[in-house]
């Protein structure tokens, strides 16, 4: 394939690349269904952390980005 063709891969491939790699630091949170159309009512999410962090940064991070989705200017 081409690397100007675009390339299809499933949420779990692409978390399992994103984990795997020793220079990404960070958390994914993910929908544990796929989205097929607008957001009704409640959904679950995962969170996976890389063995970059611990928990209790992982949480800090999460609490941080939290804070800052509150004030639009920073998006």
């Amino acid at each position: 394939m081409l690397s100007s063709e675009l390339q299809l891969f499933t949420t779990q491939e692409l978390v399992q690349e994103l984990m795997s790699r020793k220079t990404f630091l960070g958390v994914i949170v993910h929908a544990e269904e796929d989205l097929k159309g607008k957001w009704k009512g409640e959904r679950y999410f995962h969170v996976h952390v890389n063995a970059n962090l611990d928990v209790p940064q992982a949480s800090r991070l999460l609490e941080v980005l939290a804070n800052r989705m509150d004030e639009p200017e920073e998006f």
